[in-house]
């Protein structure tokens, strides 16, 4: 795909269809960060893991006993040791990058900081490692049907319970998740 007629997935929310048997990605909702003609960078936003946030700044001698039930997420494959912080308050911090005029994603230690002393952002989700597609990569899969993709919405990244964020975003484009069909072929 030429860089003229890429339409960049930025700010949108990558849906996984549910034929997609990925063990990464089988039931995920993504948010874009980055798509350019690169690649694609997203982090997933529907697995929380066992660990809590409070657990990570303990590793990092940082007090966030405040933040005991701060859920931190899966958000890929990639660099699973490597934090990100998606916030909505259009805060800037020393590793920020502008996603939207109104998201941020972080991956700097002085916003885990601010956070545990209760100075962060007032709406964040938390993620170990991301996901990336190379070149054309992603454009493949969503030919592959793989995916559908939305405007991504902050009540559904910060607000809405896992498990109802993929039948939201899918709302949003008026697809009911439930008739959605795991397989396709030919009768």
């Amino acid at each position: 795909m030429s860089k003229s007629s890429m339409s960049s997935l930025r700010n949108q929310f990558l849906i996984a269809m549910p034929h997609l048997r990925d063990q990464h990605f089988e039931g995920t909702i993504t948010y874009i960060c980055e798509h350019n003609e690169s690649g694609a960078m997203g982090i997933v936003i529907n697995k929380p893991m066992e660990l809590r946030l409070s657990e990570i700044l303990s590793q990092l001698d940082i007090d966030g006993s405040s933040l005991s039930q701060q859920v931190v997420y899966t958000g890929g494959p990639m660099q699973s040791e490597r934090g990100f912080v998606i916030h909505g308050d259009g805060s800037s911090w020393q590793s920020s990058l502008k996603v939207s005029e109104a998201m941020t994603v972080t991956t700097s230690r002085d916003i885990l900081q601010a956070m545990a002393s209760g100075e962060g952002p007032p709406k964040a989700l938390i993620a170990l490692g991301y996901a990336g597609w190379s070149e054309g990569q992603l454009e493949q899969e969503l030919a592959n049907n793989y995916w559908i993709t939305c405007e991504a919405d902050a009540r559904i990244l910060f607000e809405t319970p896992d498990p109802e964020k993929i039948i939201a975003a899918l709302g949003r484009v008026g697809i009911d998740y439930y008739r959605l069909a795991s397989v396709a072929g030919h009768g």
